[in-house]
């Protein structure tokens, strides 16, 4: 049996923990806090007041920021989080951070060991100077796309998972198409709308608005016009609580990700996997390793050829896709891969259940990635068939 761990997860105050409907970050938190305390871990939730997470919950604000109305700069908040933890009474075996750029500042803030995940992209003007200065934490990147922006550094990837076994799976669906996201232009949701009129159908958009000036602006000024235009060929429907976005989703002949961004990860494509439901999408970041091109989807380099594939997802089997990915991408992967980072970084890799020693490149659950290594431990094990 293995020693149970004292854990904190530490997540953004901008979304409570899980997010009523849109929020990547804090889900992947859920899931992986769900996890960690089914397994015999002493975890502690660092987030929002109305979080509803196993084990303890430290609230850091009252409520989520962005539910609550708050639109302006959250570094006061963040920085308010790292006291709170720091200021912890009790000793943690390891401290999880989601903070993003500001873990690098809080790792300085503590002596206990820390892993920082990084779930935005890593391809900014500023971003080495930060990673390199974040050396008392153990990077973390959600997908190798990720890590490769910084190849030479020290990361571990543990691509994200969640409890997929339960997502719906319809066999009668509609003939319309589907985008799941936010209203800005890096998801492509301008191209969405594109692809559809060109490949002839109709397009249900499930999206939620941001707060910032920039997200309300670029709404305003760009989105509602494009909407407009549109007319009933696109149907907006706001942003959907799960339920509701996995039903849309499983009915939908297909899901669009036309975004040119590159995508650390992309939690809506494992989530439409689930669903049965396939993906027509551009090539950009993390989707490669989730994506298997002419079998979950296909990828295209423009909207037109974006559009051409839509009439192939028939050829496609959508029992085999929702199989493969709930196996590929659970929330139990996810766990495994960082609980036995946990292990290594407090010297008990022996101790990781049903995880390889770290130099075993069939087995580990993450991705060692760093100056001097001589070869790449993959996340998923060969049995698991993750593309990549």
């Amino acid at each position: 049996m293995t020693t149970p761990l004292r854990i904190a997860q530490v997540a953004p105050p901008i979304e409570r923990v899980p997010p009523e409907g849109y929020g990547g970050t804090e889900r992947v938190v859920y899931e992986l806090v769900k996890e960690l305390v089914a397994r015999g871990h002493d975890v502690t939730t660092f987030a929002s007041g109305d979080s509803r997470v196993p084990g303890k919950l430290i609230p850091t604000v009252p409520r989520a920021l962005r539910t609550g109305g708050f639109g302006d700069d959250p570094t006061g908040f963040i920085l308010s989080t790292m006291l709170v933890v720091a200021d912890q009474p009790e000793p943690f075996d390891i401290v999880h951070s989601h903070f993003e750029w500001s873990s690098a500042t809080f790792a300085r803030m503590t002596s206990t060991p820390m892993a920082a995940t990084f779930h935005g992209r890593l391809d900014l003007p500023w971003a080495r100077d930060v990673l390199e200065r974040a050396a008392p934490a153990q990077l973390v990147a959600i997908s190798n796309s990720q890590a490769a922006d910084h190849p030479d550094l020290d990361w571990t990837v543990v691509h994200n998972g969640l409890a997929l076994a339960d997502a719906p799976f319809e066999r009668r669906r509609s003939e319309d198409l589907c985008f799941v996201g936010r209203v800005n232009p890096e998801k492509g949701i301008i191209e969405a709308m594109d692809v559809a009129r060109k490949s002839g159908r109709r397009l249900r958009i499930a999206a939620k608005i941001g707060t910032t000036p920039d997200e309300r602006a670029y709404n305003e000024e760009v989105f509602q016009p494009a909407l407009k235009k549109a007319g009933s060929h696109v149907e907006f429907l706001g942003e959907l609580a799960g339920e509701e976005r996995d039903a849309l989703v499983a009915s939908s002949f297909a899901t669009l990700m036309p975004g040119s961004w590159p995508e650390p990860f992309g939690l809506v494509a494992i989530e439409s996997l689930a669903c049965g439901t396939p993906i027509i999408a551009r090539r950009v970041g993390g989707l490669s390793e989730i994506i298997r091109d002419g079998v979950d989807g296909f990828f295209g380099d423009d909207v037109t050829q974006l559009a051409f594939n839509v009439s192939r997802v028939d050829d496609l089997d959508r029992e085999e896709i929702r199989a493969s990915v709930i196996d590929r991408f659970s929330a139990a992967r996810m766990a495994d891969g960082y609980e036995a980072l946990y292990r290594r970084m407090l010297g008990q890799a022996d101790e990781a259940d049903g995880a390889a020693d770290a130099d075993d490149a069939d087995d580990a659950p993450g991705v060692a990635v760093g100056p001097g290594r001589e070869r790449v431990v993959e996340m998923a094990s060969r049995r698991s068939g993750t593309a990549s």
